[in-house]
């Protein structure tokens, strides 16, 4: 009598993991069909690229929205990891400006129809999922707002609110990122990055500058 609980328990574990393990699998198709068809992607082609029916992709998920929240929080798990330099900031103030922009800017070119999938999932006001695009770009935001405040405070700078600084700054690069993207032009994304970096120098120098502080962006910031 008391070994039937266990068995029944032992199978609901090993179904419970084989569900989750089948709906990453689903997820990574998606993403990969995101990447060939763009941000319009039917659940048809997703159903595809996966291997299996329609009807057998909505076993392992609550229909339409269940699948874009999924999708969307894979995707702020990629691109966190992908910013990984930026959580980690070292060097001059150039190179960790230039290196926060260049991958973003690099992700983003990379990723773009991934990008474009979420935007405009984004702006359509639908409750299909978490923002993913806000989740991080709020998430770069408050890593910088720290790192203001901890070089603000080294710096002896005062009265200085590092979180609309942060904020800013970040709604800056997506916003010249994504009109970039969509339409670039002459411009190269190494020009871009540069003139990504220096415009954010400019802000922060301005800032130094007003304290009576002289900063040579070149030269490596104490950790």
């Amino acid at each position: 009598m008391t070994s039937e609980p266990a068995a029944v328990d032992g199978r609901a574990a090993r179904w419970s993991g084989q569900h989750e393990r089948r709906r990453a699998q689903f997820v990574e198709a998606a993403l990969d069909a995101i990447a060939e068809h763009g941000p319009d992607v039917s659940t048809d082609q997703i159903a595809q690229r996966a291997g299996v029916a329609r009807t057998r992709l909505y076993k392992h998920f609550a229909g339409a929205a269940d699948l874009n929240r999924s999708i969307a929080a894979r995707a702020v798990e990629l691109v966190t990891a992908e910013l990984e330099p930026v959580w980690n900031p070292q060097g001059s103030p150039m190179e960790m400006i230039s290196t926060a922009v260049s991958t973003h800017l690099r992700w983003l070119t990379e990723h773009g129809n991934l990008y474009r999938y979420l935007t405009k999932r984004s702006l359509s006001g639908s409750a299909d999922g978490p923002d993913a695009v806000t989740d991080v770009k709020s998430s770069i935001a408050q890593h910088l707002s720290a790192l203001f405040d901890t070089y603000f405070e080294l710096l002896g700078i005062e009265g200085v609110p590092a979180e609309p600084l942060g904020y800013g700054l970040v709604g800056y690069v997506d916003a010249a990122a994504t009109r970039w993207l969509e339409r670039p032009g002459d411009v190269t994304l190494d020009e871009m990055i540069d003139q990504l970096t220096r415009a954010i120098w400019a802000v922060l120098d301005e800032i130094l500058e007003r304290h009576g502080i002289a900063l040579d962006p070149s030269d490596p910031l104490p950790l």
